[in-house]
């Protein structure tokens, strides 16, 4: 018990004590895909029916996974559906055509293909005018069912009557897989496999009472497989994401001071403290300063400026954490240059 309470003490003393405090910002990624300036036009195609010498093996999967031709069909359309709808959205492309009439073949099962010819490509984006080719080449909603049953009492006025209630649990494994091609490179600008999980239930004193619960799957599954398109059109679009940053908090009374301001928000009354802290005779509280300072130049957007200050940080004062600081900031830098050839491409 005593070592207990004395561990307990010793975490909240280090926490007291930490030199450090945490603060978030916000980054923006680059793209997963980048494509071409040449694409502004597109076409979507289905490929996800299998083809005839692979059929057999298809229906087999379906039945084993309880999916039908006509739930994979609807589900398949709805992810076309969703991709385009995204696609529309962006001003990137100056049209986006999906071609539902266009028969291609996979091999079905479950498996995501090999890609298309080269020839079979071109010849789609010659025919529909286009500049790349979107291809949804997998669509699988692969199904078990879960069965249970329990005593109940069903009430029926004065008397209560033991029965047994049916409980069934559908899990339906999503995946939608795609390709984008570039016919002019003969190039595949990426594959991706997307996948998610819908659970269905149903109960009741019976197994068909039970299974009426069930019967919204279609709905369901159409619904997943739009979301899966519309979340693979944003694969071509960069992203913000919130990171965390440490900073320097313990020191003399400039540290404590900038540490409140920082904390209401006042960064650039912080920054004046720090900066000045930066020339200090005290070698750790100098190179707290400028780790700090490197912090505010990345909050202003001076990726440079925040890589000269973590360099000074660590070279002339071994602050150990401004090395990793530098690591960091140096790969959003490249990231930076990135999003500068996205930026290009998206407005010629």
């Amino acid at each position: 018990m005593k070592n207990t309470i004395l561990l307990s003490f010793i975490v909240i003393l280090g926490y007291a004590c930490s030199s450090t405090s945490e603060m978030s910002l916000s980054v923006k990624k680059p793209a997963p895909v980048t494509l071409p300036a040449n694409i502004k036009t597109v076409a979507v195609v289905n490929r996800t029916e299998a083809s005839s010498a692979t059929k057999t093996l298809d229906a087999i999967h379906k039945a084993l996974s309880l999916q039908t031709n006509d739930l994979q069909e609807a589900g398949a359309q709805a992810s076309l559906q969703g991709l385009s709808d995204e696609l529309l959205k962006n001003d990137r492309f100056t049209e986006v055509k999906q071609m539902n009439n266009l028969k291609l073949y996979s091999y079905g099962s479950g498996i995501f293909p090999t890609a298309l010819s080269w020839d079979s490509v071109e010849k789609i984006c010659s025919e529909t005018n286009t500049n790349a080719l979107f291809s949804l080449e997998l669509f699988d909603a692969a199904s078990k069912v879960g069965y249970g049953a329990n005593p109940v009492n069903i009430s029926t006025g004065s008397l209560s009557i033991p029965a047994i209630e049916t409980n069934l649990t559908m899990s339906t494994n999503l995946r939608t897989g795609w390709r984008i091609y570039d016919p002019s490179t003969r190039t595949i600008l990426d594959e991706y496999i997307l996948g998610s999980n819908i659970v269905m239930g149903g109960s009741g004193i019976n197994p068909a009472v039970a299974a009426s619960g069930l019967i919204g799957r279609k709905e369901a599954v159409k619904d997943a497989g739009n979301k899966a398109g519309a979340a693979y059109a944003s694969r071509i679009l960069p992203y913000w994401i919130r990171v965390s940053r440490e900073y320097f908090v313990r020191g003399d009374d400039n540290f404590k001071t900038a540490q409140r301001k920082a904390q209401s928000g006042n960064w650039d009354g912080a920054a004046e403290l720090w900066k000045a802290e930066t020339t200090s005779n005290n070698t750790t509280l100098a190179g707290r300063a400028c780790y700090n300072m490197a912090i505010i130049s990345e909050i202003n957007g001076d990726l440079d400026g925040a890589i000269q200050w973590a360099q000074k940080s660590y070279e002339d004062y071994r602050i150990r954490l401004a090395l990793q600081y530098v690591k960091i900031l140096q790969y959003r830098k490249t990231q930076e240059e990135v999003l500068k050839t996205q930026s290009i491409t998206y407005t010629k």
